[in-house]
């Protein structure tokens, strides 16, 4: 089988980069990386050289490319049907789904006014209206999946559904959004994952500053 390469932006920001990367790399998938900083005001035109969208993430593999996370996610699975990227029982496998799509369309507030940044100190914003409504959401969603589950993640083991949430660990966390004990219990069990723990060390060394993401 071909390689699989992983095109993915800044690790300190880039939260659809972050999603894909992490489904693979915690699925014990391997791929090449090649990262495009968006250290430009609008973003880096060498990403236009290689995504038709002009954006990442992008997977190329065998001369196919497939952009976005999610259908990223949705691909590699049917490569690697034992990966372990969505759950092996069906109703299961449709509620991943289902809160994945979640993930992808909604929590706009939240999603706008506290981007992904790995190195930020925890502090504290002023909100606007609908993100504490979102994080609301997340939570019960986390609440109802591990509770079906029995944890520690969403649907028992890491799946790809844990990955599509993982830059919203990082924001409730950098924000201090969150304070329920089963809600930060899956934060931390999804921070000790090695993937995790190797995606911020990169993050934390990263020399680029994009300060339209600095909240």
């Amino acid at each position: 089988m071909d390689k699989l390469t992983l095109y993915i932006g800044n690790k300190n920001y880039s939260s659809w980069s972050f999603r894909p990367w992490i489904a693979l790399e915690g699925c014990g998938i391997a791929f090449e990386e090649v990262l495009i900083p968006f250290d430009f005001p609008a973003g880096n035109p060498r990403i236009r050289e290689v995504s038709p969208t002009g954006r990442v993430p992008l997977l190329v593999h065998d001369g196919l490319k497939v952009w976005e996370s999610l259908a990223i996610i949705e691909y590699a699975a049917e490569l690697f049907p034992d990966a372990g990227l969505w759950p092996r029982e069906r109703q299961a496998r449709a509620m991943a789904r289902s809160i994945s799509m979640e993930m992808l369309a909604g929590f706009r507030a939240l999603r706008n006014a506290c981007p992904m940044n790995i190195r930020r100190p925890i502090s504290r914003l002023d909100l606007p209206e609908g993100v504490m409504e979102d994080v609301a959401r997340i939570e019960t969603i986390w609440r109802e999946m591990r509770a079906r589950s029995g944890g520690p993640f969403l649907f028992g083991a890491f799946s790809g559904a844990d990955a599509m949430f993982a830059p919203i660990v990082n924001r409730l966390e950098v924000y201090d959004l969150v304070s329920a004990a089963d809600t930060l219990d899956y934060m931390a069990a999804m921070k000790a994952l090695p993937a995790w723990q190797k995606w911020e060390k990169a993050a934390r060394e990263e020399p680029w500053i994009v300060p339209e993401d600095e909240a």
